[in-house]
């Protein structure tokens, strides 16, 4: 195998990788943003807080990966949706 091909094949890895994490995290951010208003209602704020923050040290580190890999459009989606989920937080009146 030469050194193109390896790079290629970790090129392939990288993108299915980040890919996939991608995916899962732009899911779970829908999924805290469709039911934030439910859980607001609800009157469990500190709760939406916890999954917004476990939510953004995921994003992060992933993000923190894909600019260590040279990944630099992942690195901006990743951080995108760090900005929305933090802006999202922001929205959060303690109760």
């Amino acid at each position: 195998m030469t050194d193109d091909d390896q790079r290629s094949d970790e090129a392939r890895e990288n993108f299915a990788y980040f890919s996939n994490e991608y995916a899962q995290a732009l899911q779970a951010f829908k999924t805290i943003e469709g039911q934030s208003s439910t859980l607001l209602l609800m009157g469990v704020s500190d709760e939406l807080r916890g999954f917004i923050d476990q939510f953004i040290t995921m994003a992060s580190g992933t993000k923190a990966l894909a600019e260590e890999r040279g990944e630099t459009h992942f690195a901006e989606w990743f951080g995108e949706l760090i900005r929305k989920a933090e802006a999202l937080r922001g929205e959060i009146v303690p109760q």
